[in-house]
């Protein structure tokens, strides 16, 4: 005689309650209940945070709070090169806040007396304001296009994310010289990079050098070999120039 538990409808129970379920689910997820109503946009700065706001919140409020949809936010501000990326924060039933990860300048490409603002990734950050302590990098002819396309300045570009961050502050600009790759501090000596190897490196050697006093008053400081950078440049009066090693 078969057990009760074995029919065919009891042991099919679950399984309907369970579809039923999802199905309440996917009808709650998309119903007024949960519709967004309250956008808070955080985040956004520069000349385009008003129009990154509302085209946020507009995006938003055709979302409920428990089906936020995250690649319908990043579309809606995909033409804003000041923003890197979202992130949505909802607070049931009705609010939702999205954070406006921004893409900030490093450095401002200059050619012939034009400024444009580029980011760590290559975005040319059009229309924003450059920043007054971001070092120059030079190009031979303004920018096209919306990403850095200027092997040289790609270079140069290299030079002053690898600076720390302590010292890139003090970068007035990034060029190719005659000796390579160089950098010249505000209110400071010219750092001669050399090569695009081991940046990191020589910077760190720079700092090295510029923290010893004997380094005082150089017009230079060479980190071609971080092993052997030394200060040049200094007075007749001083003794030999400040090494490290």
């Amino acid at each position: 005689m078969p057990r009760i538990l074995d029919h065919p409808l009891i042991l099919a129970a679950p399984v309907a309650a369970a579809v039923l379920l999802a199905g309440a689910y996917l009808w709650v997820r998309d119903s007024t209940l949960v519709r967004v109503e309250h956008v808070a946009v955080v985040g956004a700065k520069g000349p385009d945070a008003p129009r990154v706001r509302a085209a946020l919140v507009d995006a938003a409020r055709q979302m409920t709070t428990l089906h936020v949809r995250l690649d319908a936010l990043r579309d809606a501000v995909r033409s804003f090169p000041t923003v890197r990326d979202v992130r949505a924060e909802r607070d049931l039933p009705h609010g939702l806040k999205v954070i406006v990860l921004g893409r900030p300048a490093v450095a401002a490409l200059s050619s012939a007396g034009a400024r444009v603002p580029v980011a760590a990734d290559g975005t040319l950050l059009r229309g924003s304001p450059v920043p007054g302590n971001v070092p120059a990098v030079r190009i031979a002819a303004p920018p096209a296009g919306a990403r850095l396309a200027d092997p040289r300045a790609e270079r140069e570009l290299a030079l002053v994310l690898a600076a720390p961050a302590a010292m890139r502050r003090h970068v007035g600009r990034a060029f190719l010289g005659e000796q390579g790759l160089e950098a010249d501090l505000r209110d400071g000596p010219a750092i001669i990079i050399g090569d695009g190897s081991r940046l990191r490196a020589k910077w760190v050697a720079a700092a090295r050098v510029l923290s010893d006093p004997g380094a005082r008053g150089a017009r230079y400081v060479d980190v071609r070999v971080p092993e052997r950078a030394v200060a040049g440049g200094l007075s007749q009066e001083e003794d030999q120039p400040s090494t490290t090693g």
